[in-house]
């Protein structure tokens, strides 16, 4: 049978009933931009992620947007980045007239290395620093991260787009961040009806800091004290979100479950994965396995022919993106993340996934390693 690389349809029985007297109520009380929605939203948000204030935004790129300009980075500023990660990280550097250095990444854990993140430090001396949260989960050194831009007083906003329910050390991965971001693309563990982001912060005051921005910079009504933009979460996204949350643990243990499937007979079949650190929960966003760069699109390909949808997240490392032209200021290490970048295979993973599709897609990828090995 068919299966998807995702599927958004899984709702439970009872969820497109309880969606549709919800829209009715928001739409009667045409609290279609912020409104009691947002607040419960962000109330609960601040609760999961453990941290000081949630703010809601319109999208994930705004909050990491919204984070840079939080923290202090402006025009001229360095900020430096994993040379692994979804484009959006590079393009808020630029987008907040920052200068972009890549860092290369540990192949063990596909997140930014922490020795060449040191070294980066000690060259360019940067403004701020962006740790992604990658496929889920984090690096295996993140106390590290965390510890050492504290006492270099260095602000360090972690992208964490992917990472919502995710646990490190049994805490969420939020925790003990200065200032965290997070997306509620549709697709994501946690998706909204539309596009819609949050900003976790350790302080009420840079919870402060990130509203102003995200609302036109207003002190007042009509009094601007800052240059900002319109970043504000809407009232449907924050509904949908709502409602979601109370399904939320359900949903996050099903893509757990089948990411245990997947890596209990992977491993027998002597794939190679990248799966999150001792120390993680992780949320199941992507089970993540790492082919010969030569015989990946292959194995996609017989997948393909088997029904089974596949993806590459994702197939360019920042440092050779066209776009960073003009915008970089440097890469520092060698090439792991071109390596994944060519040879990463991500497959399907969504809540309500069920153990006989996961079946379905672990002997399709069974023959497609058998043919492309026989072609070596």
């Amino acid at each position: 049978m068919p299966v998807p690389f995702i599927d958004l349809r899984r709702f439970e029985p009872d969820f497109m009933d309880r969606w549709m007297e919800i829209a009715r109520r928001v739409s009667e009380n045409t609290a279609f931009v912020g409104g009691p929605e947002v607040a419960k939203l962000e109330d609960t948000l601040k609760q999961r992620a453990e941290c000081a204030a949630a703010v809601g935004c319109a999208n994930g790129t705004d909050a990491l947007q919204l984070a840079l300009r939080a923290v202090g980075v402006g025009p001229g500023d360095v900020v430096l980045l994993p040379d692994a990660t979804f484009w959006a990280t590079f393009e808020a550097v630029a987008n907040v007239g920052g200068r972009a250095v890549t860092v290369d990444i540990d192949l063990a854990d596909g997140q930014m290395d922490f020795d060449l993140f040191v070294q980066a430090v000690e060259k360019y001396r940067p403004k701020a620093a962006m740790l992604v949260h990658l496929y889920g989960w984090s690096s295996a050194r993140l106390d590290d991260f965390r510890t050492f831009c504290r006492e270099r007083e260095l602000p360090l906003v972690e992208d964490g787009a992917q990472s919502f329910g995710t646990l490190w050390n049994g805490r969420s991965i939020y925790a003990d961040a200065l200032i965290a971001t997070t997306s509620f693309y549709p697709a994501k563990v946690l998706g909204s009806c539309g596009d819609a982001g949050a900003v976790y912060c350790s302080t009420e005051e840079l919870a402060a800091q990130v509203r102003l921005l995200g609302n036109h910079g207003r002190v007042s009504h009509y009094e601007h004290g800052v240059v900002g933009w319109n970043s504000r979460m809407a009232g449907f996204d924050a509904a949908w979100l709502n409602l979601t949350l109370e399904y939320i643990d359900d949903r996050i243990a099903s893509r757990r479950a089948a990411c245990g499937r997947y890596d209990s007979r992977l491993s027998e079949l002597g794939a190679r994965i990248i799966g999150p650190p001792k120390g993680y929960l992780a949320n199941g966003y992507l089970h993540v396995t790492l082919q010969d760069p030569g015989h990946r699109d292959a194995m996609m390909e017989v997948l393909k022919e088997k029904g089974v949808g596949s993806a590459t997240v994702y197939p360019g490392a920042m440092s050779k993106q066209p776009g960073t032209k003009g915008w970089s200021d440097g890469a520092v290490g060698g090439e792991n993340a071109d390596f994944l970048s060519r040879g990463v295979l991500n497959l399907p993973v969504f809540h309500g996934i069920g153990e006989d599709e996961v079946e379905e897609v672990l002997a399709a990828y069974e023959e497609a390693l058998s043919r492309t090995r026989a072609t070596a």
